[in-house]
């Protein structure tokens, strides 16, 4: 079994940063890759970010050059997502997604609000 726990959503003007935090606990003894997925109001899931276990990253075009993903290089089982630059396109429900061995697992998501 395995368990992702999400953090720090909330509510930020335009311009502003977040940092999101996804930690995975329980079975995870080889994680392929660590992954940033949104899904705004009436719209399909999005990439956003994705690291590999290698440490290789892509991005959405939307959101390159002010995210960033990074790994716990320690531990390699927490990612985070630095959000900068904000814009009120990028307001979502922000989900992790951890590839062990081909199969996914999900967090239960936070939520990104930017707004004036």
């Amino acid at each position: 079994q395995v368990q992702l726990a999400e953090s720090g959503g909330g509510l930020v003007q335009p311009g502003g940063s977040l940092r999101l935090s996804c930690l995975a606990s329980g079975s995870i003894f080889s994680i392929n890759a660590m992954a940033w997925y949104r899904q705004a109001p009436g719209k399909l899931y999005e990439l956003v970010a994705r690291i590999t276990s290698g440490g290789g990253t892509n991005y959405s075009d939307s959101v390159k050059g002010r995210f960033t993903i990074s790994r716990d290089n320690t531990k390699k089982n927490e990612v985070y997502l630095q959000m900068n630059s904000l814009k009120p396109e990028d307001t979502a429900v922000y989900y992790c997604n951890v590839d062990i061995s081909g199969q996914h697992y999900w967090g239960q998501g936070t939520q990104v609000t930017v707004s004036s």
